[in-house]
């Protein structure tokens, strides 16, 4: 495969992972791990220790009601999705 098709690619994948939430463009925490191929409770305890590395607004959960809209917006959700947070 060429380079410009991975990039294509790679670009829609991306693209397709961000969500509005508050206002803000966010992936949630599941599809940014599997960007980088790391397990998710690695990312967010790599955030966790380094809090002083990432912006202040790097990082929130969704409340009860946002995680509902979420949930109602993306039709294929199951229960791994559903368990998600934001960030």
């Amino acid at each position: 495969m060429s380079k410009e098709v991975l990039s294509a690619v790679s670009e829609e994948l991306v693209m397709s992972r961000i969500h509005t939430v508050r206002g803000h463009r966010v992936m949630l925490d599941r599809d940014l791990a599997r960007l980088y191929g790391v397990p998710t409770k690695a990312l967010k305890q790599a955030v966790r220790r380094n809090r002083e590395r990432f912006p202040e607004d790097f990082m929130f959960e969704m409340n009860k009601e946002e995680l509902e809209h979420w949930r109602s917006q993306i039709v294929t959700s199951n229960s791994a999705s559903v368990q998600a947070r934001a960030y």
